[in-house]
């Protein structure tokens, strides 16, 4: 927790922060989200149009699982943010939950599909492979006629 009280009582313009946070595995669990470094945030909070705001960069590192091989990889991140602090992280006016705000705006940060892998031809099975977007063929799809069907609604 942070305390704002200075801030609002306009003692000090704005409250610095240049710090690293860790975050505990069990107190912040995402599924996606195998690891997560100390994050570095280097900022201001400051009041505009009489609300808190923070204005910085919030950067680390998370530890993904690769959409393809599964394998463990690093993934960094930095969030460039300018904007209000969400109401439900201040607390009793002069407190802001600091953990809270952070950890939503890196889940925020999650990629959908993240891969390293650049060789594709050692994935494949018994009728199977994968393949990369451009070698894609919708001659032979038996779901072309659906999609037409759907594209024409």
């Amino acid at each position: 927790m942070m305390d704002l009280s200075s801030l609002h009582s306009m003692v000090v313009p704005n409250i610095s922060i240049h710090d690293k946070f860790s975050f505990d595995e069990e107190l912040y669990h995402h599924p996606d989200i195998l690891k997560l470094s100390e994050v570095l945030v280097d900022g201001d909070i400051v009041v505009k149009d009489f609300k808190d705001a923070f204005v910085g960069v919030i950067k680390g590192s998370m530890v993904l699982a690769d959409s393809i091989s599964l394998e463990e990889v690093s993934y960094p991140f930095e969030i460039d943010f300018d904007d209000y602090l969400p109401e439900n992280y201040i607390k009793n006016e002069n407190t802001l939950d600091i953990f809270g705000f952070l950890w939503e705006n890196i889940v925020l940060e999650v990629p959908l599909r993240f891969t390293k892998v650049q060789d594709l031809s050692k994935y494949h099975g018994d009728g199977w492979r994968i393949i990369r977007e451009d070698e894609r063929r919708n001659e032979n799809n038996p779901f072309l006629k659906l999609l037409n069907d759907f594209e024409e609604e």
